[in-house]
């Protein structure tokens, strides 16, 4: 009867490594993450009878990179709501947020909301990628504009950070939800 050997946690060294042995990251696989988010932007409509999917304002999706028929995940900070569904273009400006067909029951209007793209790709390239993170006041206006930046230390542990690459006011916004 053979034994089986626990799990290796992923990043964690094996006995006997030294400091010049790879990291013990798996070299196949693949891993969905962050792509791209809306953080906090509030509900501003609902349409029940609409066949589905959200309605974003092409400005906001620009800011962070999503397009239009993308899926996403949608997690209300209210009520913990979480679902997913597809993007549709509503007016550029508009700041508009609108829960359609039978997502339009998980939120009310003024809820606010998390909208997260993802993206899946092979385990070993998920340090490559600069996630995209608008953050929105009370007005659906982008009030920070931020990166996610996963990166590799000189012994191949993962590093994480979060960069600022805009902040309103830095620019003078030009009607709701716009910040150029």
């Amino acid at each position: 009867m053979s034994r089986r050997r626990a799990p290796v946690r992923a990043g964690a060294r094996t006995e006997g490594a030294g400091p010049d042995a790879p990291s013990a990251f798996p070299a196949a696989g693949t891993v969905q993450i962050v792509r791209a988010k809306l953080h906090g932007l509030r509900i501003t409509g609902s349409a029940l009878d609409y066949h589905g999917s959200i309605t974003l304002d092409p400005d906001h999706c620009d800011a962070v990179g999503i397009v239009p028929m993308e899926f996403v995940d949608v997690w209300n900070k209210h009520s913990g709501a979480r679902l997913s569904t597809y993007v549709i273009h509503g007016p550029r400006g508009s700041g508009c947020c609108i829960l359609n067909g039978a997502a339009a029951r998980t939120c009310q209007v003024g809820d606010a909301v998390i909208i997260c793209a993802s993206l899946t790709l092979p385990l070993a390239d998920a340090h490559t990628q600069r996630a995209r993170v608008a953050v929105f006041d009370d007005e659906n206006r982008i009030e920070d504009l931020l990166e996610y930046r996963v990166d590799r230390d000189a012994d191949g542990r993962s590093t994480f950070e979060t960069v600022r690459l805009r902040r309103r006011g830095a620019t003078r916004p030009r009607g709701r939800g716009r910040t150029r």
